[in-house]
């Protein structure tokens, strides 16, 4: 009897049949050898089937048509991978078959590609059907994977989560894109002058597209104020610090109506006579903080924070980072891709000496060897557990994006672009194993006649792992001021001069394509802090494998432009038409937090802890009762 292994694509395959030690010549569509059969999806072998395949009258566009929602869903092969699903059929069938490896890509799009190919083909019913998942493809983690594999039906929830997605997708596109197009359609053409147009409305896109064009009209509607800051020096004119002033409580002209805020004077004259008062009172330093402070390397890379990274540094869009890092896990360098966790599995941390033996000895790059080599030197400690790194609450399907340690046969070969992301992986790894940065603070306040100037500085003295992640000091960086460092408490201190500053306040900035996908990760807010983005994970709208596609469908329909010098996304002119048309008659379409429970929910029924039909049942009254609403307000 045989065992029929099935990947996710042909050079998947390849990598399983070295592993499993397989030298049969490639037939039509897989290999076979005495024991195993390896076949290969090509990426998308069946398709939900339009409305038409149901009833030819649903072709036609017709309001009285709508809402379309099937019982019984039908389902067909795309006819152009049609041969390749017959071979896989034909090979699933054989009686001499007693094993069926589900090798799909390791989340939840790629068991859906899987269990689609296994209903639609009826595989032979007396073998067995396991599951193989794996982290990356290194020959110990396929080998690992096989013999470890699990039966399917463990994998069912997670199935049951990939059809209601894209049930869901088809059921929110097809019904609200059709309604829209019919209602609203001629007068989205006629603003945007082209003769006919429909409306595409997506799930997790047309919310997209809210927070782009929401971003867009804040920044146009954004008036700025010019407000007028005091600055003073203090000290000689060859060693003084700078500090600014800020109204406290006991000021004088604290809550008055001169103020812009408590930074700053609405005019600059009232400034100006500010400055006057305070030029004839003595300047008294009325406090010093002197405090150490202690940084750790940021978390591991997710998908988002290297696509975000990657657009920053190398202004390239996410679904080029995607496909680099996929490239990069195929040839064994990384681990798997699409996750959205930024720390390690205890059984890797505890394995984790493999990855930095493989990466001393097989990665010839002489600025990571050194960094390698301090570690080595100073015997830094490789132990993880009990640190932020090592968390298996925080992971779901699959750790964090690390270097494998493996894979350098194939390093040569890489672009200078897939170099590039690479390194930038290796770095931040080996950064968590560096200690800390050290840093001195010194923070001085000025108190003239119960007007308060503050000054602080931050001076690193132990570089830790910024020695990897930072080792340049960055353009504009000051050098630290000695004067700061020498105040004492109660000590009077020389006015050298004392300046307004114009100040205006500043509109918000665009979304760029790395700043959006952690906006999507976070449910739409923006935020720099990445332990404030940890907290609050688990809230996004799309998913890890997602994101970057519906980024780059915007783009495609013209609905949102990418400046591909500097990656900064804002919408067309047909985009803010579709978007006022669904602010009008859906705007929870473009509310965020909506779209991300909805993710939620699928995220839920993958763990078990809602039904499928509970999800289904809701979905279809949500749909039901915004076309009620909707037919009524025609």
């Amino acid at each position: 009897m045989k065992k029929i292994l099935i990947t996710e694509k042909p050079s998947v395959a390849m990598e399983f049949a070295k592993a499993l030690k397989i030298n049969a010549n490639k037939k039509n569509g897989y290999l076979e050898s005495e024991e195993w059969i390896i076949t290969w999806c090509v990426g998308h072998l069946v398709t939900m089937s339009y409305p038409e395949k149901y009833d030819e009258k649903l072709k036609q566009w017709r309001l009285d048509t709508l809402p379309f929602m099937p019982k019984d869903w039908k389902y067909e092969i795309i006819p152009a991978v049609e041969n390749q699903f017959k071979v896989i059929q034909a090979l699933l069938k054989r009686e001499d078959v007693s094993e069926i490896f589900n090798a799909g890509d390791s989340g939840r799009e790629g068991e859906y590609i899987q269990r689609l190919v296994l209903m639609m083909a009826k595989p032979n019913p007396n073998a067995k059907i396991k599951r193989v998942w794996i982290d990356s493809q290194t020959e110990e983690e396929i080998l690992r994977g096989i013999k470890e594999a699990k039966d399917a039906s463990e994998y069912d929830s997670l199935s049951d989560s990939a059809y209601l997605r894209a049930k869901e997708d088809y059921l929110i596109g097809i019904n609200f894109s059709r309604l829209l197009s019919i209602t609203q359609g001629r007068r989205v053409a006629k603003q945007i002058n082209e003769e006919r147009t429909s409306i595409a409305i997506g799930r997790v896109m047309t919310c997209v597209l809210g927070m782009v064009v929401e971003r867009e009209r804040e920044i146009k509607n954004f008036v700025k104020t010019k407000y007028y800051k005091i600055i003073g020096t203090f000290g000689e004119e060859e060693s003084s610090i700078e500090a600014e002033w800020k109204a406290q409580e006991k000021s004088n002209v604290y809550n008055s109506n001169k103020l812009y805020n408590e930074t700053g004077f609405k005019k600059k004259e009232d400034a100006n006579e500010f400055i006057d008062y305070l030029n004839n009172q003595k300047a008294i330093i009325s406090e010093i903080k002197k405090t150490k402070q202690k940084e750790n390397a940021p978390l591991l890379f997710n998908l988002a924070e290297i696509q975000n990274e990657c657009s920053k540094k190398f202004k390239i869009k996410p679904d080029e980072t995607l496909a680099v890092i996929q490239e990069l896990y195929e040839k064994k360098l990384v681990t798997y891709p699409r996750t959205d966790a930024r720390v390690l599995s205890t059984a890797v941390a505890k394995e984790i000496s493999k990855n930095l033996n493989g990466i001393a000895k097989g990665f010839k790059d002489e600025e990571i060897q050194k960094y390698v080599s301090k570690m080595v030197e100073e015997k830094y400690s490789t132990n993880l557990i009990k640190t932020k790194y090592v968390n298996d609450s925080k992971i779901t399907d699959h750790y964090a994006i690390i270097p494998t340690g493996q894979g350098y046969e194939n390093y040569e070969r890489l672009t200078n672009l897939q170099k590039d992301i690479y390194k930038i992986i290796v770095k931040r790894f080996l950064s968590i194993f560096y200690p800390p940065a050290e840093f001195n603070k010194v923070s001085v306040t000025i108190n003239i006649n119960n007007e308060v100037f503050t000054s602080s500085e931050k001076i690193c003295i132990k570089q830790g792992y910024l020695e990897i992640l930072k080792p340049k000091k960055e353009d504009g960086e000051k050098e630290p001021s000695t004067l700061l460092r020498e105040l004492k408490k109660g000590q009077e201190i020389n006015i050298v001069k004392i300046n307004t500053k114009e100040a205006e306040t500043n509109p918000p900035t665009r979304y760029n394509s790395g700043s959006m996908i952690l906006a999507m990760e976070n449910a739409g807010k923006l935020i720099e802090d990445e332990e404030l983005r940890e907290q609050i994970k688990g809230a996004g709208i799309g998913t890890s494998a997602t994101r970057a596609e519906i980024i780059k469908k915007l783009e495609k329909i013209n609905y949102i432009a990418i400046n591909n010098k500097t990656q900064i996304i804002t919408p067309t002119i047909k985009g803010e038409a579709i978007y006022d048309v669904v602010k009008t008659s859906m705007p929870d379409m473009l509310n965020p937090k909506l779209t991300a429970s909805w993710e939620k929910g699928l995220e839920m029924v993958a763990k078990k802890e809602i039904l499928p039909n509970e999800f289904m049942n809701k979905l279809e009254k949500y749909i039901k009762s915004k076309f009620n609403k909707l037919v009524i307000n025609m």
